[in-house]
């Protein structure tokens, strides 16, 4: 079984900085797509970022694009989000997940989930 592990969470204020990392266990990812979501409350989960096997590809939703970073390290396997510029319209549940498979039409869907880490972005 593949366990995720969301960490470095927390409460920063606007403009601020933090960096999300997911460790996995279990098993390895191999050559898959890994990313993550988020979820505000009162809102349904949305997707934030994922990134390809060997880094090479990237991929974020427009309301983080230019101010998140997605990567990963897989002889760690981690994957990490670095946030810049937070505002307080990205305070979420944030979740890591690997893999992921793009459906299309900007969809995105998680094999295996953690638990996630509290990101709080105060004004």
């Amino acid at each position: 079984q593949v366990q995720l592990v969301e960490s470095g969470g927390g409460s920063v204020q606007a403009g601020g900085s933090l960096r999300l990392s997911c460790a996995a266990s279990g098993r390895t990812f191999g050559r898959s797509t890994m990313g993550w979501f988020r979820q505000a409350p009162g809102k349904e989960r949305e997707f934030v970022a994922a990134i390809t096997w060997d880094g090479g590809r990237t991929y974020y939703t427009d309301s983080v694009k230019g101010r998140f970073t997605i990567s990963r390290d897989n002889a760690k396997n981690t994957e990490y989000l670095q946030m810049n510029s937070l505002k307080p319209e990205d305070t979420a549940v944030y979740y890591c997940a690997a893999p992921v498979v793009n459906q299309g039409g900007g969809k995105w869907y998680g094999e295996n989930w953690g638990q996630g880490t509290q990101v709080t972005v105060s004004s």
